[in-house]
């Protein structure tokens, strides 16, 4: 027993044990508050819309199969002036405590979260989700096009920073926590666990890259919020489907013919998306104003949709949308329905969001590609049933073809789609088409914040510095030039007369052995200079440091360079390979740098000619 006890005191007190109870500790907190965030946020904006979308402007509309609506359709029927004033009225309150309180707060959150990873060493005021959480009920809540990710993105991310700035963490810590806290909300409130850790890690870069140290307490700061908020929702899927199967390679034709429209339709989305934000950016008129535009534009569209086609789901351009997309999946929309749908949720959602409501864009995007992925299915079947056996199969794959593309998250988006559907029988086809989607729409993203890549990330910067340099030795930038060394026994005044002509700062003094013994510098000497009654007293022994800092020409330059600014000196003794001590010369700081910066050129040259060439390949002849 007592052998067992002090293995336990051996696991307990190794710091890799310490830093792994640090983030379950840390991380399980996030995802409490964060997991309290959401059911928040849910419980508010739900409310608010069966308040006002329901029970005062009578639009009840499909409920996606893991929700239910607390109202049903009422006598009065639809009043269609509501549906315009409705939004309006969201756009001028979340637009006024936006821009009074917390202007960070503006927008789809997801890139406010981005931007305070990357430039912002992961602060966000305390003040963000509070408003964040407001506004978005607000312009959600009473009919504006947008969902949910961003603002609980944002939300749990501000939670984190908030959390990891109490502790007072270090930048790093404080930005892991961010990460874990967007986790938190996005597992939590789409009841998708793995994709919330996954997209919190996978969302930050353009390239296929994960931020790895934030993967492991993503998964538990999300694992704890979706446990925390489905006692509360229940522990099923949003969206139930058919059992939709996947088992003729040939049904491959079909899915690549849907990647290539969820492509031409992320394309068109992302600049109607911007070109709105750009427009209402221009436009003079008070910030607090503009999303209450926003609003009344969203309103104006829905209601001339339903004017012109006469059915109520096409108001599902408004608010969420997700009954229409449950009707995708079911097959229970028509073609011409779900095209609709889909493209005025394209301009719902710039309307909504690009004016400076608050919303999020994954919700809209599943709504996109999903309708248009249903159309797309019923529209196949129409011409090949035995290829098409489920056209609600491509209203689920188009979920996540179309976001991949849009947001360069391949991986979480097909994860997330599974989760939230509870259909795992489609993940080939799904990863197909995200693969195509994501290949093909790497130059375009909805998320501006994103950064390339790690290397080119302000969070990382410093971590890629040594790594031009690790290919390279000490032996390809030493320059073996002529230089003075002195005997143990040499004298001081002798050594003054010498080191007149020379451009050396650092003097070796060698053994009788002709073997490196210390070094000293000028200024180890310049108190002596003048005082010529110690030049014949004193020798090179006396003032020499035998604690010397030397590299070999087999080091690599990260090694010199780490030893140059350990004592800020700018020469360094080499010494020859292997065990010798014998001194060849002196590795200026100057030519490691000047190395670092032409190594530099020479990659970023290699890169564009790549570039070039590829370019003149797909060149047409």
């Amino acid at each position: 027993m007592l052998k067992i006890i002090r293995q336990i005191q051996r696991v307990t007190t190794d710091p890799a044990f310490r830093h792994a109870g640090k983030w379950f500790v840390l991380a399980g907190l996030v995802g409490i508050v964060g997991g309290m965030g959401a059911v928040l946020f849910q419980f508010l904006s739900q409310e608010l819309f069966e308040t006002a979308l329901g029970l005062w402007a009578g639009y009840v509309p499909r409920a996606p199969g893991g929700e239910s609506h607390g109202v049903s359709a009422l006598p009065g029927g639809l009043k269609p002036w509501l549906l315009v004033v409705l939004p309006t009225l969201g756009g001028l309150l979340s637009g006024f405590l936006v821009f009074r309180f917390a202007p960070e707060a503006e927008g789809h959150g997801t890139d406010g979260a981005l931007d305070a990873y990357h430039q912002k060493r992961g602060v966000i005021p305390w003040r963000v989700p509070v408003v964040k959480t407001i506004a978005s009920v607000l312009t959600l809540g009473l009919g504006g096009s947008g969902g949910r990710e961003g603002p609980i993105a944002q939300i749990g991310a501000g939670f984190g920073s908030f959390i990891a700035q109490k502790f007072d963490l270090s930048a790093k810590d404080r930005r892991i926590l961010l990460a874990a806290g967007m986790g938190a909300g996005v597992g939590a409130i789409f009841r998708a666990p793995l994709a919330g850790a996954l997209f919190a890690s996978e969302i930050h870069y353009k390239d296929p890259e994960f931020e790895s140290e934030a993967v492991i307490p993503s998964a538990i700061s999300s694992i704890v919020a979706y446990c925390f908020y489905s006692v509360f929702y229940g522990f099923h899927p949003l969206f139930t489907t058919p059992d939709f199967k996947f088992s003729n390679p040939l049904e491959l034709l079909g899915y690549t013919f849907l990647a290539l429209v969820m492509c031409v339709a992320a394309y068109v989305f992302i600049r109607i998306f911007y070109g709105i934000r750009d427009y209402f950016t221009r436009l003079r008129l008070p910030m607090y104003l503009r999303p209450a535009l926003g609003g009344l534009l969203t309103g104006t569209l829905g209601l001339l949709l339903y004017l012109v086609v006469g059915e109520q789901e096409v108001l599902s351009v408004l608010a969420f949308g997700y009954g229409t997309l449950q009707g995708a999946l079911d097959g229970q929309v028509a073609i011409s329905l779900l095209v609709l749908v889909a493209f005025g949720k394209m301009l719902t959602t710039g309307l909504t969001i690009g004016s400076g409501g608050s919303g999020g864009v994954f919700g809209p995007s599943m709504v996109i590609g999903g309708a248009l992925g249903g159309a797309v299915g019923l529209f196949l079947q129409m011409f090949f049933p035995d290829l098409v056996p489920f056209p609600g199969a491509y209203a689920l794959v188009g979920m996540a073809g179309f976001f991949a593309g849009a947001a360069n998250t391949p991986v979480s988006t097909i994860i997330m789609v599974s989760e939230m559907s509870g259909s795992y029988h489609l993940l080939l086809p799904a990863l197909w088409v995200t693969t195509i989607c994501y290949a093909l729409m790497k130059k375009v993203g909805l998320y501006e914040a994103q950064i390339e890549n790690r290397s080119q990330s302000p969070a990382h910067r410093g971590e890629f510095r040594h790594d031009v340099l690790e290919d390279m030795k000490v032996s390809d930038v030493f320059r073996g030039r002529p230089f003075m060394s002195f005997g143990l026994g040499e004298g001081l005044g002798d050594i003054l007369h010498k080191i007149g002509d020379t451009h050396q700062s650092y003097f070796p003094i060698l053994n009788a052995q002709q073997e490196l013994y210390g070094i000293f510098s000028l200024n180890d000497i310049r108190a002596h200079m003048y005082d010529e009654d110690i030049w014949n007293l004193a020798v090179a022994d006396d003032f020499a440091t035998t604690k010397v800092l030397t590299v070999r020409l087999s080091d690599g330059l990260d090694t010199a360079i780490s030893r140059f600014a350990s004592r800020n000196i700018d020469e360094l003794p080499v010494l020859a390979k292997g065990d010798s001590k014998a001194l060849i010369g002196l590795l200026r700081r100057k030519d490691v740098i000047d190395a670092y910066y032409r190594r530099l050129w020479e990659m970023q040259n290699e890169e564009s000619t790549q570039v070039s060439h590829l370019d003149e390949l797909m060149l047409p002849r």
